[in-house]
């Protein structure tokens, strides 16, 4: 019968094209400006506390995390993700308004930021949602891969185009002062527009078309019964193997997201310039977003490695982290802290990280169906931004020295790694998919 072997439809890729480009430009907004604090600080008058809110917005966002869990179970793809647009519209639209008063705009400016941080939950946890009900089983490691990871790509944007379009505070002389701050608040507003015109434009492209769900499922996971969201809670709560990956990837991802939204702060005190530091993030996010898909793609073809495959990330990640951290104590160690040394570290860092998050989220699915692929997901992505809101909220007292940040890099990629070490992994989606559908 036709149900037993699913069937996909062409258009799964403009789904999965529309959902990654909210996520991009999620990513890009969430990440304005931690890049340019710098130039902010002149042009707006931000304080180290606003650049410092401006990123914890993101992490705080993920609040009503379990309301959007809800309404994807309940509701579906279009409704959630509809919502989910219309915030970012109305967040990106209010760090837009031109009013006079600079208190009034920091206001605003901080709004648009916390509307923003409330569609982190769709983007960041529907990804194994979306590839379950439009993609066939030896593509949803891909499918996965390439909607998580798009959000992160936006990140990296960010990294990129403020530095490029804003230009620093530079100039010992006053006079130069004050004639770059009209400047560079001129190319912060050209930014802020640039990206309200991108979010509104995805918000009308998802409202013309964006289904809930294909006509026929592609395979027999995506057309079986799913646990209520009641007994879905019940039941990761109490699953133990569950909880501990859970741990394993919260604890290093929501540590290496806190650290890289304030990468500038962390890399100014060695005298690394805003541009660099955008460079190292820019280069450490996208190397990430391409192993990763490209070990998606490899976890697709070979089905059931992908414990494996996150040991060899972990064990990268815990030696790169540690490079980076000994470089920046070169009073102590005295290993050469060069340009090259430095983006070294931090883009093999990036990249072990970054291309585990949808391998992660395939083990979640795998471990605990038949609860719905959103509720797992959300949960951990939940996780690990609690640990990364508790970090960034130590640094709004302890940011005048940066080593015990650094540290708590290796720790938790070393900790992660003993977690993953310790797991028993089974594949219960995978197996329902190849058995029954024989």
């Amino acid at each position: 019968p036709p149900l037993l072997s699913g069937r996909v439809y062409g258009r799964r890729w403009l789904v999965l094209l529309l959902f990654s480009l909210l996520g991009f430009a999620q990513g890009l907004v969430w990440n304005t400006w931690g890049p340019i604090q710098n130039s902010a600080r002149l042009a707006f008058g931000f304080s180290g506390w606003d650049i410092a809110l401006l990123v914890f917005w993101g992490p705080i966002g993920f609040a009503p995390c379990f309301f959007f869990m809800w309404l994807m179970d309940k509701k579906g793809l279009r409704v959630t993700v509809l919502l989910t647009s219309s915030l970012m519209v109305l967040g990106a639209g209010l760090r837009c308004v031109p009013v006079s008063d600079l208190e009034i705009r920091k206001k605003l400016i901080h709004g648009g930021q916390l509307l923003n941080g409330l569609a982190g939950p769709t983007v960041m946890n529907a990804a194994p949602f979306l590839s379950t009900t439009w993609f066939s089983p030896d593509e949803r490691a891909t499918a996965t891969a390439i909607a998580s990871l798009l959000n992160y790509l936006g990140c990296a944007a960010a990294f990129l185009v403020g530095p490029l379009v804003v230009p620093p505070p530079n100039g010992t002389a006053q006079l130069l002062w004050l004639g770059s701050a009209p400047r560079i608040k001129d190319r912060i507003e050209a930014v802020l527009y640039a990206e309200f015109g991108m979010v509104s434009l995805i918000f009308s492209a998802a409202l013309a078309y964006f289904p809930s769900r294909p006509p026929f499922p592609p395979s027999v996971a995506a057309a079986s019964q799913r646990l209520s969201y009641r007994r879905s809670f019940c039941r990761l709560l109490s699953n133990f193997r569950f909880l501990m990956i859970a741990l394993a990837y919260a604890i290093p991802l929501g540590v290496f997201s806190g650290w890289s939204g304030v990468l500038d702060l962390i890399l100014t005190p060695i005298h690394v310039s805003q541009v660099d530091a955008g460079w190292i993030g820019f280069w450490s996010v996208v190397g990430g977003c391409v192993v990763g898909i490209a070990m998606a793609r490899f976890a697709d073809f070979i089905r059931g490695m992908l414990k494996f495959i996150l040991l060899l990330l972990l064990s990268g990640a815990t030696l790169a982290s540690t490079w980076f951290t000994l470089t920046c104590l070169t009073t102590v160690t005295h290993l050469p802290l060069t340009t090259a040394t430095l983006y070294t570290s931090c883009i093999l860092l990036g990249i072990f990280l970054n291309s585990s998050v949808p391998i992660f989220f395939e083990l979640f699915v795998e471990t605990v169906y038949p609860v719905p692929e959103g509720i797992s997901c959300g949960v951990v992505t939940f996780l690990s931004n609690v640990f990364m809101g508790v970090l960034l909220f130590f640094l709004t007292f302890y940011h005048t020295e940066f080593s015990w940040f650094n540290w708590c890099l290796p720790g938790s990629c070393l900790l992660s790694l003993l977690l993953i070490l310790c797991f028993r992994e089974s594949y219960d989606r995978l197996y329902l998919d190849v058995v029954v559908s024989v």
